[in-house]
């Protein structure tokens, strides 16, 4: 199956101790499918399905109210597509996660 790119952003209020876990809840989600790579920012290589199912199960945590997810696809051809500049180093989402 056709796997892509997705990078996902979300802002979750934490006003409230609700708030804090689904905070919590959204970040393990995210490292369930990707990486980190920005506090509130995930890399996610996924295909169709696997991306639907996320969407799901972050949309079923989130309190739409006062929350806020972003799916961005940048396709498969992502490697042109995303530049990196800073400290963090660029990690490769489809290779090994040995450190």
């Amino acid at each position: 199956m056709k796997t892509i790119l997705v990078l996902i952003t979300y802002d979750v209020s934490t006003i409230s101790v609700g708030g804090k876990k689904r905070l919590r809840r959204v970040a393990k989600k995210c490292e369930d499918y990707g990486i980190r790579v920005q506090n509130s920012v995930f890399e996610c290589v996924v295909d169709a399905a696997q991306l639907k199912t996320l969407e799901l199960a972050l949309e079923d945590i989130i309190d739409p109210t006062v929350d806020s997810l972003r799916f961005y696809r940048l396709g498969n051809n992502y490697k042109n597509k995303v530049k990196h500049i800073g400290v963090k180093e660029s990690l490769d989402v489809e290779g090994p996660l040995i450190f």
